[in-house]
């Protein structure tokens, strides 16, 4: 049989669908053409049936229209921007890429001692507790994917099972523990005591069935990001000129308050961080549970530091850094910054005041408008209610939903805030006012169900009739988002060996704060000329800095 599929054509049509589907402006748009793909592979390396490799590669397409628009703009210059599709998908899994001396994220016991110790709830480390943020199967037949967060005693208390078990370390009988009690539960049921203590569960849906909620109605008929004026009054903010020997980075000088934590909102900052802004990640070791690994990765490129916002002399000091942002990320649930002071309204109000504006960024799960707006949620439950773990399930030839392997929607979802923020900046410089920019993982999961599951000539002879994948295979919908990602990277590392050796994608540098060299990925998209995107300093824990601006 002829397969005609080519990852490469499929990425360059996704790329024009999007240049085409007016979320940029004609002149930026018409840019498109000054960026090239390549290097395509005649395999698949990830056990996933939609097109991840072929949005992601596409959707960095997008950012570097809008890196090369605010080059001409800021230094006159043109360029040119490439992007490698297998560097692009290992930006999909960066955090499984990424080492402190040499370790990685499944090396649990030799990674440790480098890590900060900010899993404060045991949510991560306790194998029992962290089985609470899993899919099982309820009494009716049905599935229903408990979170128990970074805390996992309320969901624990929720379905009546004890909060900790000593000694209880055995993944098959975690397992049976967890199912045998969930199916004492309808779906239903579980969905009511969810609601009722505000954890972030939901049912895995078919596409379907979600598309026909109130919330699907409504948020399919977004667009994958939105920009909405906070203010208009604020004058055009000119990019300030760079140094003598400064690095020639489009964001140079511009600053970024980062209240986020785990993946999609740290993303947004790393992002900006490569383009040389200057980032400070605002985290509370005390009060706010973060995990320890995905820091190596998601802090790269910025300063961190504690600040407890909702004591007096913190928030003193998280004001002097606000005066003087130009960005702020807000990774939370939808108004909990708000709620502290710190919202689109207190941004706007300080716009007017200071005369210049602001640009507040923000990403959820299920998205800013319809009736789950405010819901809690991670990566596995916006996979979960949107459709993409039942067309991963069933792919794989199962009558069940299963998560898809790596926070692959957690990635997208950053991708696609952090274009939208160079979107912003461009509008503030062009024509001044304050924007609010979001994003939602639902919206990025919807955006890869559009791109349709690859053909059956290339998913059937890759994925379902290829020994390598049969481990995968015979993984269920109780699987553990860790057995499922890490079966995932032993396949990818047998089948693609190369790509996790290629120096061209790496960039290892000292930390202080890890104690160690640390290994992560470079940069995606390469630029010609004397554009520049890497980073300004190393990784290092949250809470290591000062409340200052570097």
């Amino acid at each position: 049989m002829t397969i005609t599929y080519s990852q490469l054509e499929e990425t360059k049509r996704i790329f024009s669908d999007l240049l085409e589907s007016n979320i940029l402006p004609d002149d930026i748009a018409a840019l498109g053409s000054e960026v090239k793909f390549y290097n395509e592979s005649n395999q698949l390396t990830v056990p996933c049936p939609l097109k991840q490799t072929e949005l992601i590669s596409a959707l960095k397409g997008i950012e570097s229209v809008l890196a090369l628009k605010l080059s001409k703009i800021r230094f006159e210059s043109s360029n040119t921007a490439k992007i490698d599709l297998q560097h692009a998908l290992l930006f999909l899994f960066s955090t499984y890429c990424s080492s402190v001396n040499g370790y990685f994220k499944g090396d649990k016991k030799e990674v440790a001692k480098y890590l900060k110790k900010t899993d404060l709830n045991e949510a991560q480390s306790d194998p029992y507790r962290r089985m609470s943020a899993n899919l099982y199967r309820t009494k009716d037949n049905r599935y229903y994917h408990i979170h128990g967060s970074l805390d996992a005693t309320t969901t624990l208390k929720m379905i009546g099972m004890p909060a900790f078990v000593s000694g209880l370390t055995d993944y098959d009988e975690i397992v049976e523990k967890y199912q045998t009690r969930l199916d004492q539960f309808t779906c239903d049921e579980l969905e009511t005591l969810n609601v009722k203590h505000k954890q972030a569960g939901i049912e895995a849906l078919k596409r379907e069935d979600f598309l026909n909620t109130p919330h699907g109605k409504t948020i399919n008929s977004k667009p994958i990001f939105e920009i909405h004026d906070l203010e208009t009054e604020t004058p055009p903010v000119p990019f300030t000129n760079i140094g003598e020997g400064e690095k020639p980075q489009i964001l140079a000088g511009i600053k970024v308050l980062e209240l986020c934590r785990i993946i999609a909102g740290p993303t947004i900052g790393k992002i900006l961080a490569e383009y040389g802004a200057t980032v400070i990640k605002v985290t509370s070791d005390d009060t706010l549970p973060d995990v320890p690994f995905f820091q190596i990765d998601g802090n790269m490129g910025k300063h961190t530091t504690n600040l407890n916002l909702k004591e007096s002399g913190d928030r003193a000091k998280f004001e002097a850094l606000l005066a003087d942002a130009d960005i702020v990320l807000d990774g939370y649930r939808t108004g909990v910054i708000e709620k502290l002071g710190y919202g689109p309204s207190k941004v706007t109000e300080l716009a007017k005041k200071r005369g210049k504006g602001y640009i507040y960024a923000s990403e959820n799960c299920f998205g800013f408008s319809g009736e789950w707006s405010n819901r809690p949620g991670w990566q596995q439950i916006a996979d979960c209610v949107s459709g993409v773990a039942w067309i991963q399930g069933q792919a794989l030839g199962k009558n069940e939903p299963m998560i898809p392997p790596f926070p692959m929607s957690d990635y997208g979802t950053g991708c696609i805030v952090a274009i939208s923020v160079l979107l912003a900046l461009y509008k503030r410089n062009t024509i001044g006012g304050s924007y609010w920019c979001n994003s939602s993982l639902v919206q990025y999961d919807l955006l890869l169900m559009n791109q349709g599951i690859y053909p059956s000539e290339v998913w059937e002879p890759n994925v379902i009739k290829n020994p390598v994948f049969d481990p995968f295979r015979k993984l269920s919908y109780y699987d553990s988002v860790d057995a499922i990602s890490g079966g995932a990277l032993a396949i990818f590392k047998q089948l693609n060996p190369e790509a996790l050796q290629n120096e061209d994608y790496f960039t290892s540098l000292y930390s202080e704060g890890f104690g160690g060299m640390i290994k992560v990925l470079k940069p995606v998209v390469e630029y010609s000329g004397d554009l520049e995107v890497g980073y300004k300093c190393s990784s290092r824990p949250n809470g290591s800095d000062a409340p200052e601006w570097w």
